[in-house]
């Protein structure tokens, strides 16, 4: 395999920009590093920008904006009567991109949606475990192993997945990242070479961009994939310049270092706004952050002692700080612009003086806890080490001492979900499909626990509920059930629930054909940037 230079390095962006005179450059200021390119194996939205939304390609997509499916890699599909069997038909002719480390003999086939699933599901896979520590916690989350029985190869360019059980969300899923399709016949090559890991590190897919290089923690730079289904992308040249810091971000914007950044701190938007270079686009975010309580480690274990926590958090004081308005205080688990959204749900009411009752009468004295803060601004949490310390005040109030810890953003992932993390950790989630399983199982269910499910909570009563809502297409049913859920969820207080943002995206006035997503992905296709 040939060995890929690093073509980019930070420093180099303006030499990079003055490229414009002879191919289109689009600089995008990305917010952390990725933390691999192979999409199954993460949760992390700056991994599933730099992977699965620019290399890669799925079954079926989402629209442009949007929770709408439309025909991806599979042109149609059917559904059984029963709700059982999924058949979908490839589209011909795609091709897998061609790079300096490989050039693939043949085109998209059924082997290879079989390959990026089987891997998932299967423990006896050879790439089920290429690399250390890999849980794949989408599919683990949501339960794939146990849903799906086979997945059958009907003719070159046929695929039929057969479930165990009904799935009403089925199709929005297969449209997540996790579910992007791979290259059987690179890993087959990978394998055979001994170099299983690359899979991870030099990604290849059908997508509309070819990756080319990856500088750590500084830029990944991509070519245009000039074979793509879709037609070859209005830009040449894309380029993730990653700046983890929002207040340089926008500094970069401004300068014109930039075309597009995620994540602005809330007191840099209305100076944004006012640059005439620039457009700030915005919407609600269908998002929730959360400070999740280890539920498997005392005295966390005990709801009375989360409830009593909660009380003890001035929640909108975090919102004004953090996001000086554009946020809403959370109650429940998912956002109020979700369907089944159940706001008869009353919050934890902020009473200090109650909480300290609470925790006496449950036991607790001289509590001392340890509030993890994410190191990287999400569009759900922009300042958490800033939330951190406004809980650490406030806990402090009732006699509870409380130490900040964090740790680099991938690292802080994969530590959160210990089953024995020591700590309460803030977190949160931007929907992937639209549908309220995907909080609601994905974050809370049993299944997900020792992975997404970062409160490590498993309720009898609360899974059940969100199980039996998968498994009808009524949605006044599916409403009805997860309702009852919320109720459960806020009882017994897995988590503090803390606020749902407005998203912000500000674009150079150059830029066109760029669209906010509701999903909090951001994707570059069909994107243009005038010269």
């Amino acid at each position: 395999m040939k060995k890929i230079s690093v073509l980019l390095a930070a420093t180099a962006l303006a030499s990079v920009m003055a490229t414009s005179a002879w191919s289109k450059t689009l600089v995008y200021c990305s917010e952390a590093s990725p933390e691999g390119f192979d999409p199954g194996l993460y949760t992390g939205g700056q991994t599933f920008d730099a992977s699965s939304r620019t290399v890669y390609n799925r079954l079926v997509e989402f629209k442009h904006g949007g929770t709408e499916i439309e025909p991806g890699l599979a042109e149609s599909w059917t559904i059984s009567p029963d709700g059982k069997e999924y058949t979908f038909k490839l589209r011909p002719g795609v091709k897998f991109q061609t790079t300096d480390f490989f050039t693939p003999t043949r085109e998209l086939t059924a082997d290879d949606v079989i390959f990026s699933f089987n891997r998932q599901l299967k423990a006896d896979d050879p790439w089920n475990k290429y690399v250390e520590g890999a849980s794949w916690e989408y599919s683990a989350g949501m339960g794939f192993p146990d849903l799906i029985k086979s997945i059958e190869k009907v003719d070159d360019h046929t695929v039929k997945f057969v479930l165990n059980k009904p799935e009403a969300p089925f199709l929005a899923d297969l449209a997540m990242d996790f579910a992007s399709i791979l290259s059987k016949e690179y890993a087959d090559k990978l394998q055979a070479d001994g170099k299983m890991p690359m899979l991870n590190q030099m990604p290849l897919g059908t997508g509309p961009f070819t990756f080319v290089a990856y500088q750590p923690d500084a830029v990944i730079r991509y070519k245009a994939n000039d074979t793509y289904w879709h037609g070859k992308e209005k830009i040449d040249d894309l380029v993730f310049a990653i700046t983890t810091d929002a207040a340089v971000r926008a500094q970069k914007m401004k300068a014109g270092e930039c075309h597009i950044m995620p994540y602005p701190n809330a007191a840099d938007v209305q100076d944004l706004k006012k640059d005439p270079n620039l457009n700030v686009l915005e919407q609600p975010g269908l998002n929730v952050s959360f400070l999740a309580y280890n539920t498997m480690v005392a005295p966390f274990d005990k709801p009375e002692v989360r409830r009593a926590l909660n009380m003890a958090v001035n929640k909108q004081a975090i919102v004004d700080a953090v996001f000086q308005g554009a946020a809403a205080v959370a109650k429940n688990p998912i956002p109020p612009t979700m369907w089944s959204y159940n706001d008869a749900v009353k919050d934890d009411k902020y009473d200090p003086e109650a909480a300290k009752k609470a925790l006496e009468a449950a036991g607790v004295k001289n509590l001392k806890m340890k509030i993890w803060a994410m190191p990287v601004s999400r569009p759900y949490m922009l300042n958490a080490r800033r939330a951190a310390e406004l809980m650490q005040s406030d806990l402090a109030k009732i006699g509870v001492t409380v130490e900040i810890v964090s740790y680099e953003w991938a690292e802080y992932l994969k530590l959160s979900k210990d089953k024995a993390r020591d700590g309460a950790a803030i977190l949160g989630w931007t929907g992937d499909n639209g549908d309220p399983d995907n909080f609601l199982d994905t974050l809370l269910g049993c299944d997900a626990v020792g992975g997404n499910n970062r409160a490590q909570w498993c309720n009898k009563d609360f899974d059940k509920l969100v199980k039996a809502a998968k498994q009808t297409s009524d949605q006044a049913e599916r409403t009805k059930l997860y309702e009852e859920a919320q109720v459960v969820f806020k009882r017994e207080a897995p988590w503090n629930t803390l606020d749902h943002s407005i998203a912000f995206a500000p674009i150079s006035k150059k830029v066109t054909g760029y669209f906010m997503d509701p999903l909090g992905i951001h994707r570059f296709d069909g994107v243009d940037i005038a010269e």
